[in-house]
């Protein structure tokens, strides 16, 4: 609605504002504003302001449990029962002609305009009065001082947003987005240092690198031998680090007639020093994944026993949260951290991508060439149905997720062999009976835990009665 078509409603109609506090909900009665917005004072004076603004009526929220309702619904743009009682009981509304209700929230006010039937007014000079209602807010209602007004605002303001972040909290999935992505910054970096030490250390031994081709490994050889001349003194400690006699006979043999020259102590303490931090860096990124497979175990099993814990993960991630990817169609996670390429395919009219994340899963790489968009196209399929599994269940568990991984196995072999695997609904027959089977069993073993609860309880119940016993004679 524009400025001018407020102003006379303003002048034709009664003006009342509907102001959204902390502590309950307030209704003005708006008389005379274009007056008091001449007036520099109003703004800062709470008389000069409260000629003009009357607090017609005043409805505190009666918990904070009954507070953040109303704020949830206030932010959902939905009527409120309590708002609803609140303006039939203080409005005149059986003039609706004659009155018009000012509402900042948009939404609010359609939702109002809908319900009631009330003529709704959210620009022109509402916002104003809004903000100079909220400066003042505690000269109209007495007894509310600036110091208590402080605390609803604060208490409401934090159960709203553990409100809007419960399933953050209560998922955990957060904890796996940020994991993943400090994963994937630590891979980046122990490659770059691993490059960094490669060209130092081969200045001294320039043969380890065609020995030794994996970079993680590598640092820690480095930081194990130091100088050439020790690998022949180190070599037990290299094959417990390698695994294999054979290379460390190689890494002994080629220190002994190597090319390399010489380094000096205040080199080589140098390049200790750096592959001593590189080696600390591996270390963690191993314990960091430990503990990436635990979380995506306990958070998304499913779509871990499909995937694996780094493809579901990286989708988690990717997607926002495991909400936001149990939403998702198939056809969406099949080209998920494929956008660029899909938007550039679609701008050029050439071919699509089949793929996006997923295809670092093993089974795109085993399929053929010719399969491999069918592939991704049932792999993604199965995705979305362990995600929403995931997501919406309340006692996850990796049933499904097995069942569905023994799907895409059969439906590979298909492709490859040509036969004809078990239909779907047999497979979920299967899954269900074998989630049946497997709620029993938890249910007969928590009836054991019980039972030895209680003969652990009955057991020190009655030495503590001998005791008591043997005390009084």
């Amino acid at each position: 609605m524009e400025t001018e078509d407020v102003k006379t409603l303003q002048s034709t109609q009664r003006l009342f504002v509907l102001y959204e506090h902390a502590s309950g909900y307030a209704l003005f009665r708006v008389k005379g504003f274009d007056q008091i917005q001449k007036d520099p004072k109003a703004a800062s004076d709470a008389s000069i302001f409260g000629s003009a603004v009357r607090l017609q009526a005043f409805s505190p929220f009666q918990s904070s449990v009954n507070a953040i309702d109303n704020a949830n619904c206030v932010s959902e743009g939905v009527v409120h029962d309590d708002l609803r009682v609140f303006l039939e009981s203080n409005l005149p509304l059986e003039k609706k002609s004659k009155v018009a209700l000012g509402i900042v929230d948009g939404k609010l006010g359609a939702a109002v305009m809908e319900g009631l039937g009330l003529n709704c007014i959210t620009a022109g000079s509402i916002p104003e009065i809004a903000r100079l209602i909220k400066r003042h807010f505690s000269f109209f209602v007495k007894g509310l001082t600036d110091k208590s007004e402080m605390k609803a605002s604060l208490g409401l303001s934090h159960s709203f947003s553990r409100c809007k972040v419960k399933f953050n909290v209560n998922r955990a999935d957060n904890m796996i987005i940020q994991s993943v992505n400090l994963l994937d910054q630590l891979d980046k970096d122990v490659n770059m240092f691993s490059m960094r030490i490669r060209e130092w250390y081969s200045y001294h031994f320039p043969e380890l690198v065609k020995i030794v081709n994996d970079n993680r490994l590598y640092i820690k050889l480095v930081n194990l031998i130091k100088d050439r001349s020790n690998s022949e003194q180190v070599a037990d400690q290299i094959t417990e680090l390698v695994g294999d006699e054979n290379i460390t006979q190689q890494v002994v043999q080629a220190s002994k007639t190597s090319m390399g020259m010489e380094i000096s102590p205040i080199d080589l303490m140098n390049i200790e020093a750096f592959s001593k931090k590189a080696t600390m860096l591996v270390n963690y990124r191993s314990v960091l994944f430990e503990y990436l497979t635990k979380k995506m175990a306990m958070i998304a099993p499913n779509l871990c026993s499909l995937v694996g814990e780094i493809v579901g993960a990286r989708l988690i991630s990717h997607a926002g949260s495991l909400i936001n990817l149990a939403k998702y169609p198939a056809s969406t996670i099949q080209i998920l951290g494929a956008e660029k390429a899909l938007f550039r395919a679609i701008k050029t009219k050439t071919a699509t991508p089949k793929y996006g994340l997923i295809f670092h899963s093993t089974f795109i790489g085993r399929a053929d060439m010719k399969d491999k968009g069918k592939m991704s196209r049932y792999l993604s399929n199965k995705c979305a149905i362990a995600a929403r599994i995931d997501c919406f269940s309340e006692k996850p568990n990796m049933v499904i997720g097995t069942k569905l991984r023994v799907m895409v196995e059969d439906r590979l072999s298909f492709f490859k062999t040509g036969v004809v695997p078990k239909t779907n609904e047999e497979f979920m027959e299967e899954a269900l009976n074998e989630l049946k089977e497997f709620e029993e069993l938890e249910k007969e073993a928590r009836k054991k835990k019980k039972e030895q609860k209680r003969l652990k309880k009955a057991k020190a119940a009655l030495i503590a009665e001998a005791n008591g016993m043997m005390v009084e004679a």
